[in-house]
């Protein structure tokens, strides 16, 4: 449970928005996600447009790449609804997102990467939970996903 700004109790995982980057993730993240029963639960997959610069893979092949990852996460949530969302900050495609189809939480799996990386990428985790309009659920990582 949680508290909303008027302080009425609201139950974190009524609608939770579950962000996924490819087939694997979906699947590790719907299954870190599971033994927390979420009522209801949205996947999203953020196709990142390039505005005015070449995209980073065809729209075609980052749809089937949503397909395949909306279909691992119903192998664990059969009745999870999907939303693609295409845009260049993929943070602020997932607040969008969490607006759009009423999540109360967005739920996620932190990705691999070096402090490098995150450090080259703006460390999207460190957006993610600064500004998010809903609370953020970080999921346990599993040890062999380490």
């Amino acid at each position: 449970m949680s508290s909303s700004d008027d302080g009425e109790a609201v139950d974190l995982l009524a609608h939770a928005l579950l962000p996924v980057a490819n087939e694997d993730d979906a699947l590790a993240t719907a299954r870190a996600l599971e033994p927390y029963d979420p009522e209801r639960v949205t996947a999203l997959h953020v196709v990142e447009k390039g505005d005015g610069v070449p995209d980073k893979t065809p729209v075609e092949q980052s749809e089937e790449l949503a397909a395949e990852s909306y279909a691992a996460v119903r192998s664990v949530f059969p009745d999870a609804a999907e939303h693609t969302a295409y845009g260049r900050d993929v943070v602020e495609e997932i607040f969008e997102a969490a607006d759009a189809v009423g999540a109360t939480a967005i739920v996620y799996r932190a990705r691999e990467g070096n402090r490098l990386v995150q450090l080259l990428s703006g460390d999207l985790s460190t957006k993610l939970v600064s500004g998010a309009p809903v609370p953020v659920v970080a999921l346990p990582r599993a040890e062999s996903d380490e």
